[in-house]
């Protein structure tokens, strides 16, 4: 699985190590969506950001939505399937999203394409960026239901 992680906070004072460690995930601003793999070092990142991000598994079909409508190359071109059939091995947006959620493949692996998703601020806003996802509220670790998130981000 991969995980999706959004930055929901930005304030300018942040600690510089969360601050740093927002930078090496990408996520320089507030609305940032990333993908990145399930693995112990990024799960390390994600509890030191824990208080600024929302994190959770993402779904394929959520994933391919989300490279179609806010996927970007260089030059704010959009992610086609004839771009990735004439670039890369993948056929469609479909193989790509797939290999994604399976840690065969990142982002930055294609060539011209932004790491980053700019995403639309939420329908009816967030929860409240002050408390964890369990307490009622934006930030940390919650599972499927990012995916809900991403699509009102949409």
């Amino acid at each position: 699985m991969a995980y999706a992680v959004i930055r929901v906070r930005g304030q300018p004072d942040v600690n510089r190590d969360i601050e740093y460690t927002m930078g090496l995930l990408n996520l320089t601003r507030v609305n940032h969506l990333v993908v990145v793999p399930e693995d112990d070092v990024t799960k390390g990142m994600l509890q030191v950001c824990k208080d600024y991000v929302t994190w959770g598994e993402i779904n394929e079909a959520t994933l391919t939505d989300v490279i179609r409508v806010r996927g970007r190359l260089s030059g704010d071109r959009e992610i086609t399937d004839d771009y990735l059939k004439e670039n890369t091995g993948f056929s469609s947006v479909e193989e790509l999203a797939k290999a994604m959620t399976e840690n065969e493949h990142r982002m930055k692996d294609i060539e011209g394409a932004k790491p980053v998703f700019r995403m639309h601020p939420p329908v009816k806003g967030y929860e409240g960026n002050k408390r964890s996802y369990r307490n009622g509220g934006a930030l940390g670790y919650r599972g499927e239901a990012i995916n809900d998130l991403i699509a009102r981000m949409l």
